[in-house]
């Protein structure tokens, strides 16, 4: 099969496309990977050219969508940067057990799943019959799709504690062999949505932690800034930021306090 060469002409627009649409501003290095996630489409949609295609999405919005669903999608698994959820867990037992009302968590950039059912066997296994709820945003419809699906390869399970996999996860049979799903008791408790963290949030509510990792290695500065804006004015005072330790908020936001690597909390009222 020939491969379709992208010209630097061609970079250029879809660079401009997802900076335009999600704030996510590509390198030159990040060419190879444009080329590679745009170019089984093109050849799906009987077009020789990325030109021809960029032409294409200006055309039909579902075809828009499904480029920014292939530009977007970040790599994620269960229990990814294990310390964080450390450092959750421990908050489940002692500050936020204590917290009035129901206990709100948002993971900003959830990908396929992985980091709101985390989150979501953590609450479980910790809170008891108290209140809780997960928002799971993103803003790739077809990744929510898998999300809401909650079914994954076997071999993702490696990665989840042997007590939470047998209290939380369902083990695939019949036509689901070597897959399994997130137990439907605490997947309903994750509410999946998708939000353009690069726009007026929708009225979401306050949350008391808030995830928001390996996104905004993606964005620049200015970009980082008015994401961080939108985003603080829906984490309740006393509440946790939590980023990835490849991120950092200096010279982003003074709103919240580093407390540990990666890890910010917003001061009390």
């Amino acid at each position: 099969m020939e491969t379709i060469a992208l010209n630097d002409a061609e970079f250029r627009q879809f660079r401009g496309l997802i900076h335009e649409v999600a704030g996510i501003s590509l390198s030159d290095a990040k060419k190879p990977l444009v080329a590679g996630r745009l170019g089984k489409r093109l050849r799906q949609r009987g077009l020789t050219s990325y030109g021809d295609y960029f032409r294409l999405l200006q055309r039909e919005s579902s075809e828009h969508q499904i480029a920014v669903d292939l530009l977007t999608t970040n790599e994620t698994y269960f229990f990814r940067e294990p310390k964080h959820f450390d450092f959750l867990r421990q908050l489940l037992q002692g500050e936020l057990r204590s917290r009035p009302g129901p206990l709100r968590i948002w993971s900003g950039a959830c990908s396929s799943g992985e980091e709101p059912y985390t989150i979501a066997m953590l609450l479980a296994e910790h809170l008891g019959q108290r209140p809780w709820e997960v928002l799971a945003s993103d803003l790739s419809t077809r990744i929510l799709e898998q999300a809401r699906a909650g079914t994954y390869p076997l071999e993702e399970a490696e990665g989840i504690p042997r007590e939470l996999l047998h209290k939380y996860c369902l083990k695939g049979t019949g036509r689901h062999e070597g897959l399994f799903g997130i137990d439907p008791v605490i997947a309903k408790r994750v509410h999946f949505s998708q939000i353009n963290l690069n726009t007026t949030l929708p009225d979401v509510g306050q949350f008391d932690v808030i995830f928001l990792r390996n996104v905004m290695i993606y964005f620049n500065q200015d970009t980082k800034r008015k994401v961080m804006e939108r985003l603080l004015a829906h984490l309740r005072p006393g509440g946790y930021f939590i980023i990835s330790h490849s991120e950092s908020l200096n010279g982003i936001s003074d709103a919240v306090k580093v407390i540990k690597p990666s890890i910010y909390r917003k001061p009390d009222a």
